[in-house]
């Protein structure tokens, strides 16, 4: 077992820095902070878990705090207030020290098991390892309870990711996904010339990547859905993403992502 919070005794490089934005989750964090970090502690390869605390005004970072104490490996810079997902990625990708980064929901829809298939993906050469919920070998999994989700979310998803390829990335069928990997190179190419905060960051991302002709390879995944985050909001945030594409082929014409 190698983890990053034994550098003197072990001065092998990190080899996976895994960063997960939160938000107000106190009800589930140390549960499904403790899931990744059992699963982490018992992988061959050396890693560190950046959990950024988005401004929680709940006992979200107190309770990340004690887990700190228990586990070297965990660290948790904080935004001080509420950013948003983009922002806090980048704040986490600026503090890994891996030699690959990856980023995953803090509510493990993905599991932490396909985290580790973005790595192997990375590690054949390509530059991007991102997840495609839409290729005919992903598995998704529904509580009853959110059935609801196939008439809103999906939809509406769908819906903002036919416009994201008709206009900005053609080729990807996932924009959206939340569980993505770089390697290091990659990541500080991409994040360095970033300027979106929240959820359409995404297509920022791989906006530039493209921009970059970068590799970029989409991996069928395991998704679970089984609890809807109160930080999303269906409608209105589908109404800010349109007008974030709109901006991200404004800062192109202007040149700041040259």
């Amino acid at each position: 077992m190698k983890t990053a919070g034994t550098e003197k005794q072990n001065p092998e490089p990190i080899h996976l820095s895994l960063v997960m934005p939160v938000y107000n989750a106190c009800n589930f964090i140390e549960q499904n902070v403790r899931m990744v970090l059992n699963y982490l502690e018992s992988q061959s390869f050396t890693s560190e878990l950046i959990i950024v605390d988005d401004g929680s005004h709940d006992d979200t970072l107190q309770i990340l705090t004690l887990l700190a104490t228990e586990h070297p490996m965990l660290k948790i810079p904080s935004n001080g207030r509420n950013y948003g997902k983009g922002y806090s990625v980048r704040h986490g990708f600026e503090k890994a020290q891996g030699k690959y980064l990856i980023f995953n929901d803090i509510d493990l829809a993905y599991p932490p098991e396909e985290a580790t298939k973005i790595l192997r993906t990375l590690e054949t050469g390509c530059d991007l390892a991102i997840a495609c919920r839409v290729l005919p070998e992903s598995r998704f999994e529904i509580s009853p309870a959110f059935f609801r989700y196939l008439y809103t979310r999906h939809l509406m998803g769908r819906f903002f990711n036919v416009i994201v390829r008709a206009f900005v990335l053609p080729g990807i069928l996932d924009s959206q996904a939340g569980l993505k990997g770089f390697t290091r190179e990659a990541a500080q190419k991409i994040f360095s010339k970033q300027t979106l905060n929240r959820f359409s960051f995404d297509v920022e991302v791989l906006f530039l990547a493209k921009k970059y002709k970068l590799k970029i390879k989409q991996i069928p995944v395991n998704f679970r859905y089984f609890f809807e985050e109160s930080t999303v909001r269906f409608v209105e945030d589908t109404f800010q993403m349109l007008k974030d594409l709109v901006r991200i082929v404004w800062n192109n014409w202007k040149g700041i992502y040259q």
